[in-house]
């Protein structure tokens, strides 16, 4: 059981580590320590990462808890596959075609691969996914091996810089349009972005939601089991609401014995992440 949250330490405001995973793990919210290890079983090899961004308040930097390290993103590439998808129409003058549409919708609402090796092919694969992501602030997120988009690298305070380039609309959108030379994404690029990640399928709306009201949320997860250890990536990224304020928060974890274990991960790490961080405003 988690202890009472008001017992975690109040991140600092520094933009950079705002809290560390074992202060996280002293406090008791991501659980209490685990017991020791029967012979035949193995030792917990997970880690997770949090970071949450108020879109209400006045600060522009997340509160991160827990290293901000470089995870595998799993399917949560699939909202920066679009992103790029529709920068790349808006650089040509145009919006998405239909057949660009029939891949977008079922990989964001369905999580369905086959239309991300489509538009992944499309985008360019990895170089066209960095060039995008310059535009949209992105700083620390490298693109998977060809064919490979799963295997993208990302970190927590990234996935926040991608949320605020899709729903934050003071900002309207990444670091060109905040400079003025344009090249961000526009208006009814970023509504797209967020209408799909409003509606994916009932049995896909777990991870960051467990921290909000459900039906106010919009997210992305992204799950993947390793081959080389057989542990899997879980991961979730998203928009929820809290009391009426809006935040963005990302969760990213790997080394989970279980799919369903990295699920109970992340959920129990953005409530007491988000509470945290309601408590700290």
């Amino acid at each position: 059981m988690l202890k009472r949250l008001r017992s975690l330490p109040r991140p600092s405001r520094t933009g950079a580590l705002l809290a560390s995973a074992a202060a996280l793990l002293s406090a008791g919210v991501l659980g209490a320590a685990a017991p020791a290890q029967a012979q035949d079983q193995a030792p917990d090899r997970s880690r997770v990462t949090a970071a949450v961004l108020p879109l209400d308040g006045s600060g522009r930097e997340p509160a991160v808890y827990g290293d901000d390290v470089p995870y595998d993103t799993a399917s949560i590439i699939k909202v920066d596959i679009l992103a790029t998808a529709l920068l790349q129409a808006q650089d040509a003058g145009r919006t998405l075609t239909a057949q660009e549409r029939a891949y977008a919708e079922p990989m964001i609402r369905h999580s369905d691969n086959a239309a991300a090796n489509a538009l992944w092919r499309r985008i360019g694969r990895a170089p066209g996914l960095e060039a995008a992501n310059k535009r949209l602030g992105l700083t620390a997120t490298k693109g998977g091996p060809g064919a490979k988009w799963g295997l993208t690298r990302t970190t927590a305070s990234d996935q926040i810089r991608l949320l605020r380039a899709v729903f934050d609309t003071g900002a309207a959108g990444g670091t060109d349009a905040r400079a003025g030379t344009g090249g961000a994404l526009n208006a009814g690029s970023r509504a797209y972005i967020r209408t799909l990640m409003n509606t994916v399928e009932p049995e896909q709306a777990w991870g960051v939601s467990a921290a909000g009201t459900p039906s106010a949320t919009a997210l992305k997860n992204g799950w993947l089991q390793r081959s080389t250890s057989g542990l899997w990536d879980v991961n979730s990224v998203g928009r929820i609401t809290v009391d009426g304020h809006r935040y963005l928060v990302a969760v990213l974890s790997d080394g989970n014995a279980s799919m369903g274990e990295g699920v109970s991960l992340v959920q129990r790490t953005a409530r007491a992440a988000v509470s945290s961080t309601v408590s700290g405003h």
